[in-house]
């Protein structure tokens, strides 16, 4: 009998190696790849992300959380076809040119990850002409920046001005976080949407790729 729960619950305390153990156990028994994944290790990392929307955790135990979910997932990662590995849409994950943080950028790029999406994260201090040529290179669905100085929020704008000038703007939505970063603010750059975390990120991707 698969114990997912019992899995699940190792991911919510961000505990790696119960995780890598349990995991391993259930490939020994012959479970299937993408159950351990949806049922065991995502089920446990989408409690998380409820409760950290909830206040009830912060961004050390999820990050804790996400990583043991990504350690189970690469032990069985290499057993599933990547055709199988379903993906509800590709998202190109950036921080904005002159901005050096990345631990929020880190965690919606893990919960999206959880969350279905296939993420591309380029980094930090990018550029408006580099956020372009990632988006012809990957084809995303949605580019996703984020900035938290005050500083460097208006680099979303001119990245999307020039995703405008390069005809790209009506193919990728656009959406933009960080601590500085409100509705507003998302409004007037003309972005398509504004998360205020990590787990309102992935719905926010959801709603718009729906």
């Amino acid at each position: 009998m698969a114990n997912f729960e019992e899995l699940s619950k190792y991911v919510i305390a961000g505990n790696q190696a119960k995780v890598k153990e349990l995991t391993q156990g259930l490939v020994n028994e012959g479970v299937a790849p993408l159950d351990i994944i949806n049922q065991g290790l995502i089920a446990g990392m989408t409690i998380v992300g409820a409760r950290f929307k909830n206040g009830e955790m912060f961004v050390p135990e999820v990050l804790m959380a996400a990583k043991s979910m990504g350690a189970g997932i690469e032990l069985v990662k290499p057993l599933i076809a990547a055709e199988d590995m379903p993906s509800i849409g590709k998202v190109l994950l950036g921080t904005v040119k002159g901005d050096l943080h990345d631990i929020g950028k880190n965690l919606v790029g893990m919960m999206l990850e959880s969350g279905g999406f296939t993420v591309i994260n380029v980094g930090i201090d990018i550029s408006p002409e580099q956020f372009v040529k990632y988006i012809k290179e990957h084809n995303p669905d949605v580019l996703a920046m984020s900035a938290l100085l005050t500083t460097t929020m208006l680099h979303m704008k001119d990245t999307i001005e020039l995703m405008r000038e390069e005809g790209l703007r009506d193919k990728v939505k656009v959406i933009v976080g960080g601590a500085p970063i409100s509705q507003d603010f998302a409004d007037e750059v003309g972005a398509d949407g504004f998360a205020p975390d990590a787990a309102s990120a992935v719905d926010l991707c959801k709603k718009l790729l729906s």
